[in-house]
């Protein structure tokens, strides 16, 4: 007797070559270069740490066209810190390694792209936005000890715009991946020996308390996302035309002063006068906030709500592979599967066990930096604007003072 197979090919359990490896059908060559470790860390298995972290900017967004003028392109000016060599890329380059890095990695969460857009594809505030999105994207392509290392992104890197040819040929290269499917999993080495074998249920119940943490997390995401942008919306139109009714009203106070000529009134006139620009520029600040503090705020939901859109694939192909040994292990009981068959069922299960409680501890890790870091941008903002806001109000009051 066999464990049963999964007559769905749409499963993500079957289509990310899964299930075939858990049943002992993969067989490939793993080269050293290939291999991706798992070790365990203070928070359980983890990603081996990339000996060689770098970082990459993306600047410089411009125009560009090709055949004759007749078609037109953003560019983006990549320089990653390894090798300090700029490199330009299109969005469609983005978007080609990409779909190869996503379907190369089935445990591990590779961060979504900015969204396409066919108009207006080449405003300043579209390419600006794009800009910080893909910027985004790097960071967390960058901070992946995984991602980071592999052959793909590295020829998407360090591979000179201009060589056409040698662009194609890595292209191709990537695209021929033999560790791909139910091979990609050979290629996880995971710790051994004493100490360092899972127990079924704690992986289970660990799962199962992730995928509840990211269901909460995805509604509190979108519910923010919603709220943030209203408020942003509230704060361009209405806070901004509501200041500016205020100060219009001390204007036209103001006016109607100055028809009473008298010298001993002028100053009033002109602070009153000065207070209304004041209520108008205050407009003015709140319709420029949100660029400052919000917006940040919803790009790095944008990267995060992608994440959260990967994992009940990730998480689906894990349990996959626990349904595997739970069946083999009652075939065994039942005396239809030799025991050295079910170890190889539950061996294989724990490599993919061992690479989503990696990619799960990655996750939060980058989190906790990402949250941390953006609230800290977001609370420095809003007392910035609020000083600003204090010092046009103070600056009004003391021209009372000579009144």
């Amino acid at each position: 007797a066999t464990v049963s197979r999964n007559l769905n090919r749409f499963s993500t359990f079957v289509k990310s070559g899964g299930e075939a490896f858990v049943l002992g059908e993969a067989s490939g060559f793993v080269k050293d270069g290939d291999k991706l470790c798992v070790v365990l860390g203070p928070r359980g298995p983890e990603w081996q740490e990339n000996p060689y972290p770098f970082q990459c900017s993306i600047e410089d967004p411009t125009k560009q066209t090709k055949f004759k003028g007749m078609k037109s392109y953003i560019a983006y000016k990549l320089v990653p810190s390894h090798t300090g060599q700029q490199v330009h890329r299109r969005y469609k380059h983005f978007d080609w390694l990409y779909g190869r890095l996503a379907e190369k990695f089935p445990v591990i969460s590779v961060p979504h792209l900015p969204e396409k857009q066919a108009t207006g594809r080449f405003e300043e505030d579209f390419i600006s936005k794009r800009r910080k999105g893909l910027a985004w994207w790097m960071d967390h392509m960058c901070s992946h000890p995984v991602l980071a290392q592999c052959d793909a992104f590295q020829h998407f890197l360090t591979c000179p715009s201009t060589d056409e040819k040698a662009w194609k040929q890595g292209k191709r290269k990537a695209e021929k991946d033999e560790m791909v499917g139910a091979n990609f999993f050979l290629t996880i080495s995971v710790p051994t020996g004493p100490g360092a074998s899972l127990d079924l249920q704690e992986v289970e119940s660990q799962v199962d308390g992730f995928k509840a943490f990211t269901k909460k997390m995805d509604e509190s995401a979108l519910q923010l996302n919603h709220t943030a942008n209203e408020f942003a919306r509230k704060q361009v139109t209405g806070f901004k035309k509501e200041y500016q009714k205020v100060g219009h009203s001390f204007k036209c106070l103001s006016q109607a002063f100055e028809l009473d000529q008298q010298a001993f009134s002028a100053g009033l006139n002109q602070a009153i006068a000065f207070t209304a620009e004041a209520y108008d520029a205050i407009g003015d600040l709140f319709a420029d906030q949100p660029r400052q503090d919000l917006d940040p705020v919803m790009d790095l939901l944008a990267l995060y709500q992608g994440h959260l859109a990967n994992f009940p694939d990730i998480i689906h192909v894990q349990k996959g592979a626990l349904t595997k040994v739970k069946e083999s292990k009652r075939h065994v009981e039942e005396g239809k599967m030799e025991l050295q068959k079910a170890e190889g069922i539950q061996e294989r299960c724990n490599i993919i066990s061992f690479a989503t409680l990696a990619e799960i501890n990655h996750f939060h890790k980058i989190r906790v930096r990402d949250f941390k870091s953006q609230m800290q941008h977001f609370l420095q903002q809003q007392i910035l604007f609020f000083q600003k806001v204090t010092q046009k109000l103070e600056e009004a009051l003391h021209k009372y003072d000579s009144v």
